[in-house]
């Protein structure tokens, strides 16, 4: 289509009947080409050309009467001419380069060009915002007016917009659905305008240096540093936020923890891949309470035979240093995140153990 971009011409020739087909505008061609296209069942992405092409071309489309076989044939022909002799195409717009660059740029430039995007005066600020997880959405129709929650919703998809209008409470969603029954005569440039409000809004939020949030940030690090720096951070932190310290004694898994936050069964996959020398070491070198509760856990729910083998070797093995200790259990722990993340077994929640 941009090969074949409208120019300007008043109007198409009548049918020629001569043998020499006559010479066409740029405009014509593009209104002969979407013609046939359409009269064949196709489909073709007109909106998303601005506004004003597409006045034009509906403008020449309206002009027109008829053009004669030789003519279309040779508009035809010059049409896949061009198409063949593309060698390579580009997007067209930000919106597109974005998503061919998706992960190759920093999310501070894409932001950026965002907020360009959604300024010019081609884009849809509707088509980012439906892109949107319906988590992002949900503040907004909490927090503006049912006006704007009822605006949004008739923009949306209906399966999203059924999704979070049941997110909402009972009494907000019934006022925003209430709403949508007074939106018949907003006007087009209104709906436009809440829109670019709304993706403005949206993607002024600050860019995250991090995936991940503080507490499971200081947790993941926790989990694996040795039992004595463990718990002094623990400690510190209690002392200088209780609640801080609470959330991250939460997102902690260490091997005392095995008992409580794995089921039984899972034992022998969580142990499959962790040599036998590492594990003696975790299992001979728990001696407070807790880990040597959750190495008998383990020795319980293994085979007879593997169990009794093990024990065996721990008796053999001695005493472990509580470096070699501490580096065997995280080594196991880590084991058991590797399974958790592939998705071949899951930790109970903290919910869980309470019930």
């Amino acid at each position: 289509m941009s090969a074949l971009t409208p120019l300007s011409h008043p109007q198409c020739n009548p049918v020629s009947g001569r043998s020499a087909p006559p010479a066409m505008t740029g405009r014509q061609k593009a209104a002969i080409i979407v013609r046939l296209l359409l009269s064949e069942g196709g489909a073709l992405p007109l909106r998303d050309l601005p506004d004003h092409l597409q006045a034009v071309l509906t403008e020449q489309i309206g002009s027109m009467r008829s053009v004669d076989r030789d003519t279309l044939r040779s508009v035809v022909e010059e049409f896949l001419t061009r198409l063949e002799a593309v060698g390579l195409s580009f997007p067209g717009g930000i919106d597109g380069a974005l998503q061919i660059l998706d992960g190759h740029i920093s999310a501070t430039a894409a932001t950026r060009l965002k907020r360009l995007a959604s300024a010019s005066a081609k884009a849809d600020p509707w088509d980012r915002i439906a892109a949107l997880e319906p988590d992002k959405l949900l503040p907004v129709l909490t927090e503006e007016s049912v006006e704007v929650g009822a605006v949004i919703l008739s923009k949306l998809a209906v399966a999203q917009a059924a999704e979070l209008l049941g997110r909402l409470p009972g009494e907000r969603a019934r006022r925003i659905a209430y709403a949508v029954s007074q939106t018949g005569n907003i006007a087009p440039e209104t709906v436009r305008q809440i829109g670019l409000s709304l993706v403005g809004q949206l993607e002024a939020q600050p860019v995250r240096a991090f995936d991940t949030d503080p507490v499971e940030r200081v947790g993941a690090i926790l989990n694996f540093s040795p039992a004595a720096t463990r718990d002094d951070v623990l400690q510190g932190l209690t002392e200088t936020d209780t609640d801080f310290a609470t959330q991250v004694r939460r997102a902690i898994f260490t091997f005392a923890d095995i008992p409580a936050r794995l089921e039984g069964r899972d034992i022998p996959k969580a142990t499959r891949g962790v040599d036998q020398a590492t594990l003696i070491n975790a299992l001979a070198g728990a001696s407070g309470d807790d880990d040597a509760a959750a190495a008998e856990f383990i020795l319980s729910n293994m085979s007879q035979r593997m169990a009794a083998t093990l024990r065996e070797e721990m008796a053999e093995r001695g005493k472990v240093s509580e470096k070699d200790a501490d580096a065997a259990m995280t080594a196991i722990i880590v084991a058991i995140r590797d399974l958790e993340s592939a998705g071949e077994l899951a930790l109970k929640s903290d919910d869980q153990d309470a019930a």
